[in-house]
């Protein structure tokens, strides 16, 4: 079993419903992503999958929540935009891209909304 992983990031705002606490107020956060892809073997370069294609198609995602008030962003109209939302998002999308290469398996997606709090979606 073989892994890659990379990271970005992105910029936005977003308030948690029902919530009762100071994070129900409108409140952004510099976030940083991790992703994680895996397969059973490699390619005929001896890849998983090449970093530059497994970030272009993270930035697509990500540019879909960056600098945007996520509860704005339809996917997050019913959904609360927590970290574990978030994670479950991009997981579900970058699976969705991949999808085309059935050796390819997003393993882990993992959301920081602070240097010291994360959530992942497996």
């Amino acid at each position: 079993m073989y892994e890659v992983e990379i990271i970005s990031e992105f910029n936005s705002a977003h308030r948690l419903r029902h919530y009762k606490g100071k994070c129900e107020a409108l409140h952004g956060h510099n976030w940083k992503v991790k992703a994680i892809v895996r397969s059973d073997g490699l390619d005929d370069l001896g890849m998983v999958m090449d970093f530059k294609e497994l970030k272009h198609c993270l930035k697509k995602i990500l540019t879909v929540l960056d600098h945007k008030y996520l509860n704005n962003v339809p996917y997050f109209k019913k959904v609360n935009p927590t970290s574990e939302n978030i994670a479950k998002f991009i997981h579900y999308n970058l699976s969705l891209k991949l999808k085309k290469a059935e050796s390819l398996k997003v393993a882990k997606v993992t959301v920081w909304e602070t240097d010291t709090s994360a959530a992942s979606y497996l």
